[in-house]
């Protein structure tokens, strides 16, 4: 199965507060869309690995993805290494992404940056022939390096490099977050309350995404950094 965008999170929810908005919009534009977490959250202080493998099944049928993997690195210890590099490098190859979206360059919780790393190093390694890797189906995959690399913003502000209207798919986005029951606000659980886990932070979202939107003319917006300076072959592209 190929895929137009392939998007990696170091934890199930990380995609849906940094990027659900563009992969939501994307498809509904006729693009197909895939996600691979990288850990299971199994670290976290509210909910079980079990229930964010569930809760991550739902933000999916949400956003319409075609595939959601997960690549079972231990949350909190993974490491920017040859084996977890390959690891991804299998899942590239695998959908042969045009575009690639992964996590902030750096953030908060640190297996942000570190799984940010692992995947845009991964993503030029794909491309190297000399590199053999085995798929699912026991075959030798063939090298292939997406076309361009995105990291979507989290926690920590960063200056974006770009910004995409989400506007009209807002209220999808946040009902791919709410998806994630264990995680975030809900009045009823008697779980510890977490960083994340308050109205505050759902209101923060939103206020980032409305700030990101106000710079670009638009009522709601995610922003992308880039890795390497961008062209277009008409200014009337960037209208």
């Amino acid at each position: 199965m190929k895929l137009d965008i392939l998007a990696f999170a170091a934890h199930p929810d990380d995609v849906e507060l940094g990027c659900a908005g563009t992969l939501i919009a994307h498809i509904a534009a006729g693009k197909t869309v895939g996600v691979v977490d990288l850990t299971r959250g199994e670290l976290g202080t509210r909910g079980t690995p079990e229930m964010r493998a569930a809760e991550a099944e739902d933000a999916s049928k949400i956003m319409g993805l075609l595939v959601r993997d997960n690549l079972d690195f231990a949350d909190g210890f993974f490491q920017n290494d040859r084996e977890h590099q390959l690891k991804v490098v299998q899942k590239i190859r695998q959908y042969q992404p045009e575009i690639v979206l992964m996590n902030a360059i750096y953030d908060r919780h640190p297996d942000h940056g570190r799984g940010s790393q692992v995947v845009s190093e991964a993503c030029f390694l794909a491309g190297l022939k000399m590199i053999e890797t085995i798929g699912d189906n026991g075959e030798a995959q063939q090298a292939w390096r997406p076309k361009a690399v995105y990291h979507f913003i989290q926690d920590r502000y960063i200056q974006p490099d770009i910004v995409v209207d989400v506007t009209p798919f807002w209220e999808k986005k946040m009902e791919t977050i709410r998806a994630f029951k264990s995680q975030f606000y809900n009045p009823d659980d008697t779980s510890p309350n977490t960083y994340i886990s308050s109205p505050d932070f759902l209101n923060f979202i939103e206020a980032r995404a409305q700030e990101y939107g106000h710079a670009i003319g638009v009522k709601y917006g995610e922003g992308f950094t880039t890795e390497r300076r961008m062209g277009v072959r008409s200014l009337f592209d960037l209208i």
